[in-house]
Parts: structure tokens; C-alpha cells; sequence
């Protein structure tokens, strides 16, 4: 049942400026469950299993993340375990004594896995809060990179844990590490830096770079038969150099490759990862690539996991390479036969938090999610559709079209919900498909824009605002012409060093909200409280700004009520603005919190703002008298209305709905 239900003759006298909230009775919460539930694998390693038998062990993200071990031959589920408070893990690896440890981040704890079960043991250097990636050394030991100190640890089960600092005086990641012959080799983010280490000693050497590094990180560092593998990049497919140890040289580099791994090698010294969507073997000995025709397409071509099994299949004699994709999908192909095939593994999806919220043009609300990304459509809060899609960021209904701001790479979308769903991205097909739908528009990685944080419809134009990647500032705003399908204006730092987080439009007039804060919290503000301006579409220029809520880091929502005035929400503050006089003309304060987080939509069926405030409690407020009323504690971050008046907010992963009865 809707919020409110008003007739038509009601609702002509609410529309009228200036007129009075209607009286109601307080809304009811419906708990509408969990609408985005998908596989997101992160790490992964190929090793002995519960039974002794060779098993995929990779960790699966959600609340808590999951280590799974799949069974190679079949893609069926042996075991999962629980990893407690933790959000994921990049990290996974398995040493020679059989354990199998998983570094997480949520909680960034490392967890060893032994037939007897899964221990925690705790966080391995005091804070940090992400444990990037982990490589098996002697017996039981483990080595591991972190964020944000950008430190290198190892852990062994006889002596525990032993710090082995910070490699780099200016880096926040170590990214990447892997072990041979007593080095732990780590990489940095950008610009990448790639250290070799004594395991014993613990003196460090930098290597020389083989490029020049200064947008790059060394994202995946692998060691197989005395070669050191180093993937310059990201996410995307990158260059992969190769460095002769023993002659301490790099010898070769394969552009279009992609992570996460290199194989361990087969007999020969030869390795397998995947090239220019494609499976490959590499000889570093004659430094040619040799296809194996197993195509491994989509936006995210990286393996989670990648190793030799026995598979027992007629096809598939000896050894063959295994190893599984970030949407739970197995691949798995034999050198002998050339036989390969790709099947989808029975590990669970995991419920995902909502990031974005919005109504379509069809009248139905959409949810996406974050990280394992996911996309919802719902029919009177029941989910009639899921897709597997990116992290949303943002969403806006502009002209007919559902609009979607995507991460990374700051990326927009337009949905059309009349076509059929085609992501040539996320949903790959082999076939030949209809046009993408969602199509991708443009994005700002060149950039170095990461979150699109803003959308919404600006007259005949779409307007969009984002944050910047890790080791920038200043955001851009970006006005998008559908009728031309070109970008009609971009600007960076409209506001200097500050992100755009938040948009409202009237008459020509684009309002912003910023944040102190880069898209990556690593990187440090120079700005000490956030700001609003007013920006002309019509002539591409910046009109006024002002501090709307002095001391506080970000604006994260804006929105206008029905006498023209423009509220805004930062921190435990509401605040409303004359945009004519260009001032603050009323406070209202819910907490002293200075939280970055918040939400804030008018309700044009009662006539009444609803907010979520600091991750804290979803509120009402109304907007000529400042009168608040809390309607659920809890720990909100997203909230929307919908043109019914029915809204919707979420915690975490489920989604809520406020009705009348």
C-alpha cells in the first residue's frame, strides 16, 4: 500500500506553493527483503581440499565473505566456510604443508584453514584495514601485503606474525607479493614500485622498472620456474613484464594481459593466463604465447584462481588447467586433447548491499548494488528481474531512460526497460546478441575519475558529477546531450580538489553538492569543508558558491521542495537555500555528527522531506516548520521516493518500504 493515498482533488490543493504537509498517520516499515543476491570471487588458489583431493579454493564477497572450495571435475560445492566480519578477500593461498589462508578486508584479519577447520588469527599488523594479497612460502609460512600503511607481513604458525614495515615511504598498498628461493617479491600501487625482499633478513631492494610506471600499479606479481611475472595496470588487461631472476633483468612483455594470476608452470616451465580474452601458454625460454582457442570474455576477464587438477573426465587425460571467474563460472582445459569447457559452480551468491536506488520510466523501482554490483527490478517490492551488472553508484530517470553511474572508471549507462537486457560486459554471450542494453555512454577514466556519484535530469540534458580515483583530487561535471549522444560540456575541479557528490536542476540551473574527499579515502583532502554551487547550463559556468554547512567534509544529497527552496543534508545537518538571495535560510540539526554519508528526497505526495542520516536512521522532516521525527533506527545509507509516494531505503543488503495503512 502506498505512503499516501491522495485523490485528485487533494492532490490539486497540495501542488499549490506554500500549502501545508498533509496530516497523516505515521508510516508503517515493510521489510521487503534482500532484492541483489550474486557470486563475487576475489581470490583464489588451486590446492588439496577437505578430502585430500585437488579443489578451486577461492573467497566469495558478502556479509560475512565465504571460502569456498569447489570441486574441479563437477563445479559442485565441497565445503564453505564462514570468514567472520569480513566483507571479502582478495587474498587467498595455500601453502605446502596443505593450509589454505584467506586475508580479508571488512576486518582485515588472516584465516588459516587446516582439515581441522578454519581459525581466525587475527588482524596481522595493528591498523591496517585490508589485506591485498598473500603468497605461500615454506612449510606453513605466509606472506602478505596491506593498506593503508602499504605494509608486508609474514606469519608463521610456530613464531606468529613478524612485521616487516612499510616498503616504500610514499605508498599507502602493497598490492601484490609472491615468494621463490627465500625473496618475497611485493608490488605498489601507482607509480608502481616492485621490491625485492629477504625473507629471512628482511633487507629490501627495488627493482628497476621496466616502464614508465606513473599511472600504473604492479597489480599481480607472480613467480614460476625462476621468472617474476609483474602486471602493470589495474582491473583491466595490462602489460605483464617478465624478469629473469637469476640474470636479474627483465627479458619480455605480453600487452592485453589480464590478472589475476599466472599459472604455476607445467613441466616445461611454460605458464597459462589469459590474453586479450583469451586462454594462452607462455614459454619464457622462447618468449612466444601459444592460444588454446578457450575464449574468456566480458568486462572482467580476470581468473580467480588458476592451477593444475586431475579431472578423471574421458576428454580430459592427466593434468589440465583449471580455474574459476569472478561470477562463480569453472573453466577448464586440457594440453593433450585441446578439450576445454566452462560450467557454473554451485557456490552460493551472497546478499549485496544496495548503493543506488531509483524509479524507472516503466514506473517500477530499481535497486544496484555494490561491489558484486547486481541490478533489480522490482513490481510493488517484489524483485522481477535481476542481472548481473556492475557497483552502481548512482541512478536517475531522465527522458524515458533509466540512467546508471557505474564504478570503477566513473561509467554511465542508459537502460531502456522496453528492449531486452543485453550486457555485452557482465552477461557475455557467445552469440551475437540485440543492441547493449544497458549501452555505455562514456566514462571519465582518462580522467582518473572512478565513482560517478551524481546523476540527474537537467531539462533536455543528463548531468553527472563524480570523485576522483586514488591519488587525485577534484571531480568532474559532466552534461550529456542524449538528442546528439556527445558530451556537451565537461569541467573538472568546478570546486578546487572537491568531488561532486550530489545534484539538484531548476530553470537552467544546476545545483552541486561536493566532498572533501577523493573517491579513494587513501588520498588526503586539501579543502576543509565542503561547499554548494550553482552552475548555468546554458553558458558552461560557474555562477555562485557558497558553505552551506560550515565544518562539515561533504554535501552528500540535495533536493528541492515545492516552494522552490533547496535543501541539502551534511553531516547531522539539514539545511535549507534561497538560491535566488544565494543563502542558507533555515538549520536544522539532527546530530553533531560530520558523517560524509547521507540521503535526502521531497515527497511531493505529502509534501514532506524523508532522509537517511549518517548510516544512523531514516527521518522525516517537514519542510516549513523544520519538525523531524525519526521512523527507523538503523544503519541507512540509501533512500529514494517514488512518484507514488511510496519510499524506500535500504540497510545493507535488504530493502525497506514505508506505508500507509
Amino acid at each position: 500500500m502506498t505512503l499516501i493515498r491522495i485523490l485528485a482533488a487533494g492532490l490539486a490543493v497540495v501542488t499549490v506553493l506554500g500549502a501545508a504537509p498533509a496530516q497523516a498517520a505515521a508510516p508503517q516499515v515493510e521489510d521487503l527483503g534482500v532484492p541483489l543476491q550474486d557470486v563475487l570471487l576475489l581470490g583464489g588458489a588451486v590446492a588439496p581440499g577437505p578430502e585430500g583431493k585437488t579443489v578451486i579454493w577461492s573467497a566469495s564477497s558478502g556479509t560475512p565473505a565465504h571460502l569456498n572450495a569447489v570441486d574441479p571435475g563437477t563445479g559442485g560445492t565441497v565445503a564453505r566456510y564462514d570468514l567472520p566480519d569480513a566483507g571479502g578477500a582478495w587474498a587467498v593461498d595455500a601453502t605446502p604443508d596443505g593450509s589454505v589462508y584467506a586475508g580479508t578486508y571488512g576486518n582485515s584479519h588472516l584465516f588459516r584453514w587446516t582439515p581441522a577447520g578454519v581459525q581466525d588469527l587475527g588482524n596481522p599488523i595493528t591498523g591496517e584495514t585490508f589485506v591485498w594479497s598473500l603468497a605461500a612460502g615454506t612449510g606453513a609460512t605466509v606472506y602478505g601485503g596491506t593498506s593503508p600503511g602499504g605494509k608486508l607481513f609474514g606469519y608463521d604458525p610456530a613464531t606468529g606474525f613478524r612485521d616487516y614495515g612499510k616498503l616504500s615511504a610514499t605508498h599507502a598498498y602493497v598490492r601484490s607479493v609472491s615468494y621463490a628461493g627465500g625473496k618475497i617479491y611485493a608490488g605498489t600501487e601507482a607509480p608502481a614500485k616492485i621490491f625485492e625482499v629477504g625473507a629471512a633478513s628482511g633487507a629490501v631492494k627495488e627493482l628497476p622498472a621496466p616502464e614508465d610506471t606513473t599511472d600504473k600499479w604492479a597489480y599481480d606479481v607472480n613467480v614460476a620456474a625462476g621468472y617474476l611475472y609483474v602486471r602493470l595496470g589495474s582491473a583491466n588487461p595490462g602489460r605483464l613484464h617478465v624478469w629473469d631472476i637469476a640474470a636479474g633483468q627483465w627479458v619480455d612483455q605480453i600487452d592485453t594481459a589480464h590478472g589475476l594470476d599466472v599459472s604455476p608452470p607445467d613441466d616445461e616451465g611454460r605458464v597459462y593466463f589469459v590474453k586479450a580474452g583469451e586462454l594462452v601458454r607462455y614459454d619464457p625460454r622462447t618468449k612466444t604465447s601459444t592460444p588454446t582457442g578457450v575464449p574468456v570474455t566480458g568486462r572482467v576477464a580476470n581468473t580467480r584462481g588458476i592451477g593444475w587438477a586431475e579431472l578423471g573426465l574421458p576428454d580430459y587425460p592427466g593434468r589440465s588447467v583449471v580455474g574459476l571467474l569472478w561470477r562463480g563460472m569453472m573453466f577448464r582445459y586440457n594440453p593433450q586433447t585441446g578439450a576445454s569447457s566452462f560450467v557454473q559452480t554451485g557456490i552460493q551468491g551472497e546478499p549485496i548491499d544496495v548503493t543506488a536506488l531509483s524509479e524507472g520510466p516503466d514506473g517500477r523501482m530499481y535497486a544496484g548494488g555494490f561491489l558484486n554490483g547486481g541490478f533489480a527490478a522490482l513490481d510493488d517490492g517484489k524483485v522481477a528481474e535481476f542481472h548481473t551488472f556492475s557497483q552502481s553508484e548512482d541512478m536517475a530517470l531522465h527522458d524515458g531512460k533509466l540512467y546508471i553511474g557505474a564504478y570503477p572508471e566513473a561509467r554511465v549507462y542508459s537502460y531502456d526497460p522496453k528492449l531486452p537486457w543485453n550486457s555485452v560486459e557482465y552477461s557475455p554471450s557467445p552469440q551475437p546478441g540485440p543492441a547493449p542494453n544497458p549501452a555505455r555512454l562514456f566514462d571519465f577514466a582518462a580522467d582518473k575519475q572512478i565513482r560517478p556519484r551524481a546523476l540527474v535530469s537537467a531539462g533536455r540534458y543528463l548531468a553527472a558529477g563524480t570523485m576522483p580515483d586514488l591519488g587525485y583530487l577534484g571531480g568532474v561535471l559532466a552534461i550529456w546531450d542524449p538528442s546528439s549522444g556527445k558530451l556537451k560540456h565537461t569541467q573538472r575541479n568546478v570546486i578546487q580538489d572537491q568531488s561532486i557528490v550530489s545534484l539538484a536542476y531548476r530553470d537552467g540551473i544546476l545545483y552541486g553538492g561536493t566532498s572533501i574527499y577523493s573517491g579513494q579515502t587513501a588520498t588526503p583532502p586539501t579543502q576543509k569543508e565542503a561547499k554548494l554551487f550553482a552552475w548555468s547550463v546554458k553558458d558552461d559556468k560557474l555562477l555562485w558558491e557558497i558553505v552551506p554547512a560550515p565544518g562539515k567534509p561533504a554535501v552528500p544529497a540535495l533536493t528541492f521542495d515545492a516552494t522552490g527552496r533547496l535543501w541539502g543534508i551534511a553531516g547531522g545537518e539539514v539545511f535549507a537555500v534561497n538560491t535566488h538571495a544565494r543563502k542558507v535560510v533555515r538549520h536544522v540539526t539532527l546530530s553533531s555528527s560530520a558523517s560524509s554519508s547521507g540521503q535526502l528526497a521531497f515527497n511531493r505526495r505529502d509534501l514532506t522531506l524523508y532522509g537517511a542520516h549518517a548510516g544512523q536512521e531514516v527521518f522525516s522532516l517537514n519542510p516549513l516548520t523544520g519538525r523531524h521525527t525519526v521512523l527507523k533506527q538503523g544503519p541507512v545509507h540509501q533512500l529514494a521516493v517514488h512518484s507514488s509516494g511510496e519510499v524506500y531505503f535500504a540497510e545493507g543488503p535488504r530493502l525497506f518500504r514505508l506505508t500507509k495503512d
